[in-house]
């Protein structure tokens, strides 16, 4: 009975585990985004970075997450591949989903203050999405995985120089409107207001409530309708303006904490 009951409980769990695909090598393409080319090459120069010091990265791709968010996905399926060295928590897994445009790099416990969140979010950002976004998976999948290498063999300084480059805003014409818009509406507000506030304290009194300021001629008791400026002056001479595949590959026993970062094109 006991039995039983444990059975029924932990089906879900099962089921939930069935879901995963099979570890076959270092690159993973269950969904097919990935030419035969580029996955010959990324199994092989894998291979050639685990060999000289045994750190360890797989590729995945998966059609669809099935509904489940890919921070737990990606977590469920480098324990379940056992990535990285089981002393050392050495591998990182770095996960894309086509169908639900999503991807994320997930990195085991030992390499998480090497490979930071930071940069795993630069190589999401700068590397993968520009290229998914564009068609090429190949090609940011490939450009992730060199810049993952360069930094784990501790050469992180030209991908953190690339993400403060690609950080400055791009020219946007609709934002320079804006601020020219913002602009001269406070220069016109302001405006009408310092005029009809410093003329009596600066200027100096020609006649009964004018006065002469800066080269020009103040009213500012003076208001009318017609005045655009809404300031209630007028100007006397000169004026103002505001118009101016591996066989055989397993992994080793490592685990993952949830260190890494996701994103979505």
């Amino acid at each position: 009975m006991l039995y039983a009951l444990l059975s029924l409980l932990l089906l879900p769990l099962i089921a939930l585990a069935a879901d995963l695909p099979a570890l076959t090598g270092r690159v993973v393409d269950n969904a097919g985004i990935i030419d035969a080319a580029t996955k010959t090459a990324l199994t092989q120069k894998l291979a050639a970075f685990e060999a000289k010091g045994s750190d360890q990265i797989v590729v995945a791709t998966i059609p669809s997450l099935d509904g489940e968010e890919i921070e737990p996905y990606a977590n469920r399926l480098f324990r379940f591949w056992k990535l990285g060295q089981a002393k050392e928590n050495n591998g990182v897994l770095l996960l894309v989903a086509p169908n639900d445009r999503k991807m994320r790099i997930e990195v085991g416990y030992g390499l998480e203050g090497t490979l930071t969140d930071l940069h795993t979010k630069l190589i999401i950002e700068n590397d993968m999405v520009p290229a998914f976004k564009a068609g090429d998976f190949s090609g940011g999948i490939s450009k992730a995985v060199d810049d993952m290498v360069m930094v784990l063999e501790g050469n992180p300084e030209e991908l953190e120089a690339r993400g403060e480059r690609n950080q400055q805003a791009p020219f946007n014409a609709d934002n320079l409107f804006f601020a020219i818009f913002i602009s001269i509406w406070a220069i016109i507000f302001f405006g009408s207001i310092a005029a009809s506030i410093l003329p009596p304290i600066f200027g100096q009194k020609i006649g009964p409530g004018r006065y002469r300021w800066l080269g020009m001629t103040f009213e500012p008791s003076r208001r009318s309708s017609s005045d655009s400026s809404g300031g209630g002056w007028s100007s006397g001479g000169g004026g103002w303006s505001s118009g101016s595949s591996g066989g055989g590959f397993s992994g080793g026993g490592g685990s993952s904490g949830g260190g890494g970062s996701s994103g979505s094109w």
